[in-house]
């Protein structure tokens, strides 16, 4: 048998695929993910409390099986799968899910650990009286109405909303090629929001956040920063962080705990306790000592107990950077505004609301008035009829039937079969009804000017209007008594002055306006509740790096070879003069430690390198190696090239690098190793770049020496290896770019070279002692006073009488008497002795040994510790610290004052 090709219609597949996909999208976008502006409903949210309305679950009524509630819906409205439906109704009436709960739910309902609900058969619930508001006046016209899936039954396509629901609880869905996600807000606050524009509709929105400041969680916590807030009630999209409310307390004696009141909103509270201590497992999170989980049926509580030398502040603050205690809301306020989807901002979301209860009223209004009018009709017409009860018995009682009765009394006739003597014996007025004066009938009487207006006439040649008619012919005959007569007066009276007042209220929008603050203002008075979630106005929106470390004293050890590590300066101890050391550093074969440096663990270092080049580095950024510890390279720290390392290093702290006035007035003194020294700004110095930035220009087969900070009214002193030294006026090396080489330092003999350079501030010149170290172990203190200021430039004054037995100068240092010295040598060895330990004597002398050292080694570098009481201190601390650790009588008292002592 052929194929009937007639019956074949060809299509092409790419346009059938972007049809399907697009008619699927929107399908999606409008009738499942995404919220109204109206009422911030989906449609199932909204379908869900219209089948509980149906219902009838009120507060007042009891409560029904979820599986009926999910049946109605289906049924009736919903035509996907009932999970969706249950889903729904199980979140709206979770108290940590939504901030006001629009169902009441009895039974297992879910947790915050991330327990679900019991099955739909076991649960119950009804409407809150809150979600009672959200479906008011629904029964007079105030909606639209739409057909059902199969087309049986209507549907609500907006529910009237008696306050801002989209603000209020937000929303949460995601669909084809968009997403929404609105947080939640305090009911008052919102309501005083909506409030300020109906009463000022060109506020602005910095002015509605002043009476709607940020997000309101129904879980709590703190929303850390403000910008995310900020950025998203302007253009509806923004960051904004939340945190767990956390606090510190003794748990037991001795022992202090962060404790965990509150979550951020979202956040399941059992997989957050797991993911902490996985992060303890794996030391990402130190100081530690037991995490449990205390919540019961009076409140979340998450004990986090500390260890007796940890810091609660720096572990607080580890935890909220590696765990979901610190979360992000990423807002974004998409919502369908007259059926399509649309990005709105805060006024935005108000004004639509606004709007949307604005045609609530006008509509409830012109229902009220229509029924009012028509029971106007109706009284009007009983009113009549009192008026000429006996014509109309007469009438009703000679009438054959109903229907004739009716059109008599409409007419206003009487029957034919009833003569005029018959009207007599009846003691019944000689003429109908209709014959009567109208303008003295009561209803014209109590309506004045408006009757023709107000109320309902009938046809000409009538004297009722058929509804008027059926309702004499209803009456009962207890309201012909003379009190039931006078009741009907009175509810006519009533009834005609709803109608003006409602007629009022269509003429005058100011006066609904007025209306609709009166109903808001009512809603907030019966729901209101405080407002949960803390603001923290100067909290950022990210961890920062620095809140994570420790704040502590220093050392920073950079080997030949680019290892650098970060050791607490509690690590080395004091020893005497002449000592042989301890290990400071493991080494390398062929490597050597060749800088040292004690600063603060949050200062900012600029390490300048042999070519000239500077960078940008924090202490803390240097990994913590233990005192034996090989470190890791600089390279994998800054981007230095392969043929260059770094030379010195300049600590300036936070707070002046962040001055603009300190970064203007102080200077970088720098000197290379062929006798150049140049000066430049610091705050040429204050941008620099990922690659490095130049910081001073060097020649050809030169190297940078070293690299000082100065208040630009130093004097400087130079050295050679030769052990000479000139002492020279700052202001002889005039300011500079950094793209520079500077001027000439000192002369140089040809096998000599600069070996270092001391910057000395004004008011030190006097107590100052100019500190040289020799290669070979040898170093002595010598007042600086026995060095006159020369000229730059000069061959300069004997410091340091080499022999063979000293060897080169090597370093040069300005010293008080009262730092500590340390000294590293090319195998590693490192000793800590006190300058004052060191004897002074004569520029022209060779000095005595300060370090005792093996064969083949040699001093590599020399720098000083300046706060030897504080290093000591921190020794003393922890040592205290340890004992009553091990006799198990360390508190938390104790602990904070040995740390504030150190700080």
């Amino acid at each position: 048998m052929e194929a009937d090709d007639s019956r074949v219609i060809p299509i092409n597949i790419e346009e059938e695929m972007k049809s399907s996909y697009i008619d699927y999208s929107m399908s999606v976008i409008v009738s499942r993910a995404l919220p109204d502006v109206r009422d911030g409903l989906k449609p199932v949210h909204r379908r869900v409390l219209y089948g509980m309305h149906e219902l009838g679950l009120t507060q007042g009524a009891n409560y029904k099986k979820s599986a009926r509630i999910v049946g109605e819906v289906l049924g009736k409205y919903h035509p996907h799968g009932d999970s969706s439906v249950y889903d729904t109704l199980v979140r709206m009436a979770q108290e940590f899910s939504m901030r006001y709960p629009l169902a009441d739910g009895q039974g297992n309902f879910g947790s915050i650990d991330g327990d679900s609900a019991a099955a739909m058969r076991y649960t119950e619930a009804r409407m809150t009286r809150i979600a009672e508001q959200m479906l008011h006046d629904i029964g007079k016209e105030t909606v639209d109405t739409q057909e059902n899936f199969d087309g049986t039954m209507e549907e609500p396509v907006v529910l009237p909303a008696a306050f801002p629901n989209m603000l209020v609880n937000g929303a949460d869905g995601i669909a084809v090629g968009m997403a929404t996600k609105i947080p939640p807000h305090n009911l008052g606050e919102t309501i005083d929001a909506t409030v300020a524009y109906i009463d000022d509709p060109e506020i602005e929105i910095d002015d509605l956040m002043e009476h709607l400041p940020a997000p309101d969680f129904p879980t709590g916590g703190i929303i850390y920063g403000y910008q995310g807030v900020y950025n998203a009630y302007h253009s509806g999209r923004g960051r904004v962080v939340m945190r767990a409310k956390m606090h510190e307390e003794e748990v037991r004696s001795g022992r202090r705990a962060l404790v965990v009141t509150e979550m951020p909103y979202q956040v399941n509270k059992s997989r957050e306790v797991e993911r902490i201590a996985d992060r303890v497992r794996a030391d990402r999170i130190e100081g530690i000592a037991d995490l449990r989980d205390e919540s019961d049926r009076d409140g979340l509580r998450i004990v986090i107990e500390l260890k007796r030398d940890a810091n609660a502040e720096i572990v607080k603050n580890q935890v909220y950077k590696h765990s979901r205690l610190q979360d992000t809301f990423g807002v974004n306020m998409v919502a369908l505004v007259n059926g399509r989807p649309k990005v709105v901002d805060l006024k935005d979301a108000i004004r639509h609301y606004v709007d949307h209860r604005h045609e609530i009223v006008v509509r409830r209004t012109e229902y009220d008035l229509k029924q009012a009018q028509d029971r106007a009709h109706i009284l009007e017409g009983l009113t009549l009829a009192l008026d000429h009860l006996d014509a109309v018995i007469a009438i009703i009682r000679h009438s054959p039937d109903t229907d004739a009765a009716r059109q008599n009394l409409r007419r206003g006739r009487y029957p034919e079969t009833l003569s005029k003597p018959d009207l007599r014996e009846l003691n019944v007025p000689l003429e109908p009804p209709v014959e009567a004066d109208r303008t003295q009938d009561t209803v014209q009487k109590l309506l004045g000017d408006e009757y023709e207006k107000l109320v309902q006439q009938p046809e000409e040649g009538h004297w009722l209007t058929e509804d008027q008619a059926n309702a004499i012919l209803r009456l009962r005959l207890s309201r012909l008594t003379g009190m039931e007569r006078e009741k009907i007066i009175g509810e006519y009276e009533d009834i005609i002055d709803k109608i003006k007042e409602l007629q009022h209220l269509l003429d005058s929008k100011e006066r609904r306006m007025e209306l609709i603050k009166e109903e808001l203002l009512k809603v907030k008075e019966r729901f209101d509740d405080e407002r949960r979630t803390e603001i923290d106005y100067t909290g950022g929106d990210d961890i920062i790096i620095e809140d994570l470390i420790e704040r502590e004293h220093v050392v920073v050890t950079i080997t030949h070879q680019g290892l650098t590590k970060r050791t607490p300066i509690d690590t080395y101890r004091t020893q005497g003069r002449g000592g042989v050391g301890m290990r400071g550093t493991g080494k390398r074969e062929d490597d050597f430690i060749e800088h040292l440096y004690v600063c603060h663990s949050h200062d900012v270092l600029l390490l300048f390198t042999d070519k000239g080049q500077c960078f940008w580095l924090r202490p803390f950024e240097i990994p913590e190696g233990s005192r034996t510890a090989k470190g890791r390279s600089i390279r994998q720290l800054i981007d230095i090239d392969a043929d260059d390392r770094v030379r010195t290093v300049i600590s300036v702290s936070k707070d002046d690098f962040e001055d603009e006035d300190f970064l203007n007035s102080h200077y970088v003194l720098a000197a290379t190793r062929q006798g150049m020294v140049k000066k430049t700004a610091l705050e040429a110095y204050s941008r620099p770049r990922s690659n490095g930035i130049i910081g001073i220009k060097i020649d050809e087969g030169d190297e940078l020496i070293e690299a000082s900070l100065t208040g630009g009214d130093h004097t400087v002193v130079v050295a050679s290896s030769g052990g000479r030294a000139v002492h020279f006026d700052e202001n002889d090396a005039r300011p500079m770019g950094r793209n520079t080489r500077g001027v000439r330092g000192m002369k140089l003999p040809g096998d000599q070279e600069m070996v270092g350079m001391i910057s000395v501030p004004p008011d030190a010149s006097e107590e100052m002692d100019v500190l040289a170290v020799a290669e070979n172990g040898y170093g002595k203190r010598t007042s600086l006073s026995e060095y006159r200021v020369q000229g730059r430039g000069g061959k300069g004054l004997i410091t340091l009488n080499r022999t063979e037995r000293t060897g080169n100068l090597v370093a040069i240092k300005g010293v008080y008497g009262s730092e500590d010295l340390m000294i590293i040598t090319v195998n590693g060895i490192m000793i800590r002795t006190r300058v004052e330990e060191i004897s002074t004597m004569g520029r022209n002398t060779q000095g005595v040994r300060v370090i005792n050292l093996k064969d083949g080694d040699r001093i590599a570098d020399v720098t000083r510790v300046r706060d030897t009481e504080e290093a000591e201190n921190t020794e003393e601390a922890a040592s205290e610290d340890d004992a009553s650790a091990q006799n198990g009588e360390m508190d938390e008292d104790a602990a904070s004052d040995a740390v504030d002592e150190v700080e």
